[in-house]
């Protein structure tokens, strides 16, 4: 029987995925290999007759350049105990290519041990993909689709940034990143926002509605004091990930709950919440600035890739390739910026619970202090006469209070 490699891709479409899938398919079809396309991910894979694709040189010449997954994609995770061996034998599997962020990866993980404990020979490579580049690679390697994605963000972030300065009033953006601030801290700076929150900011103290409320209120007295009256302050959805499920539903924001009693927070806009939030504090204090919510995550997502991310997700594909056929299994494929391909093994970059740790913004690294430090717009001790102008406490608008650095 023809041997076989099969392509699944988990969580949620990023750009490059259909580059990655094409490399892959055209670097082992040129070795006489049976390339098989998955469709909804780890949610096929153990069914009785899974929903499956036969990849040619032709489809995957013509998805190459393409947003979006030729593969429909699942975030469905299987329990342990619907792992089975029948599509792996049945198929001739040598080596399962799993594309995806870091919950795909850990269920690969599971997925290569019980393989192996069953006397199972299919390799695993992951290739690390997510626009909110919090993967645990080697610093200065961004996920795949990360810089497609920004680049997207940042072209509706100029344009909320001149409305602003059209309209005069304020915006408050909230931006994809399940735990870290990445993509909202790589927009914000790009387009100069005068405040960006992102939940690596809280690392000396809690992350509340209150401090967030506070930081953009800091921008916005700033900004009047030197006579500006508009701009944007960019948050990070991450911050909910950080607050606890009685600050989020103190909020009295009205959240429907999972079964579990956590707040959804899928489905509501975290812009609208942010600004509602802070329309009513800023009624409180008594100033009079007009803000509105914008929300970007979901049509970034599926943007064709860009010339980075064309280049990289097929550096990429070709270095699943390469580490096969040098015998490597249980490892995610990386590429530094020049080009040269290594594993970075799973069980180095997993935690006791075989969770893969997420990678955050650096908050010491020399981009971020730059960016805090000259970038953002806030009160200061200095500020602090000055900004009795628009309210009688301007200490509470501390920027390094607020966080206690």
């Amino acid at each position: 029987m023809v041997p076989s490699v099969v392509i699944l891709a988990g969580g949620g479409p990023a750009p490059g995925i259909n580059t990655v899938i094409s490399t892959v398919a055209k670097a082992f079809l040129s070795d006489n290999y049976r390339v098989i396309g998955l469709h909804e991910g780890y949610k096929n894979l153990f069914k009785a007759n899974p929903k499956i694709v036969d990849i040619d040189f032709l489809y995957a010449d013509q998805i190459m350049k393409m947003g979006g997954s030729a593969l429909q994609m699942s975030r469905y995770k299987p329990k342990n105990e619907e792992f089975n061996v029948d599509f792996f034998v049945k198929n001739n599997v040598k080596l399962l290519v799993t594309i995806g962020g870091d919950d795909t990866a850990s269920t690969a993980n599971r997925i290569s041990k019980f393989l192996t404990s069953n006397n199972i020979e299919v390799r695993n490579i992951h290739v690390p993909k997510t626009i909110d580049n919090d993967l645990p690679l080697p610093e200065g390697s961004p996920t795949f689709g990360y810089y497609s994605a920004k680049e997207a963000g940042v072209k509706i972030s100029q344009t909320v940034y001149e409305d602003a300065r059209t309209s005069g009033n304020w915006f408050v953006v909230s931006a994809m990143g399940r735990e870290a601030g990445h993509l909202a801290f790589g927009m914000g700076a790009a387009c100069h926002y005068p405040m960006i929150i992102i939940p690596e900011m809280f690392n000396k103290t809690e992350v509340t509605f209150d401090r967030i409320l506070r930081l953009i209120i800091s921008a916005m007295i700033k900004r009047k004091m030197i006579g500006v009256n508009y701009g944007v302050a960019i948050v990070s959805e991450g911050v909910f990930h950080f607050m606890s499920n009685d600050e989020i539903h103190n909020s009295g924001v009205n959240f429907s709950y999972d079964e579990h009693g956590h707040p959804e927070l899928g489905n509501v806009s975290k812009a609208h919440i942010f600004n509602m939030l802070l329309q009513q504090r800023l009624r409180q204090i008594g100033l009079s600035i007009k803000s509105r919510p914008v929300e970007i995550g979901y049509e970034i997502r599926c943007v064709d890739p860009c010339a980075f991310d064309l280049l990289y997700c097929s550096i990429l594909g070709f270095g699943v390739k390469k580490l096969f056929d040098q015998g490597v299994t249980g490892a995610m494929v990386t590429a530094d910026p020049i080009g040269e391909v290594k594993p970075l093994f799973l069980k180095d970059v997993e935690d006791e619970n075989g969770k893969v740790k997420p990678r955050l913004v650096n908050m010491n690294g020399e981009k971020a202090k730059l960016i805090f430090n000259h970038c953002l717009q806030y009160i200061t001790p200095n500020d602090y006469e000055a900004a009795k102008k628009f309210v009688p406490n301007p200490e509470d608008y501390d920027f390094f209070k607020i966080l206690n650095w």
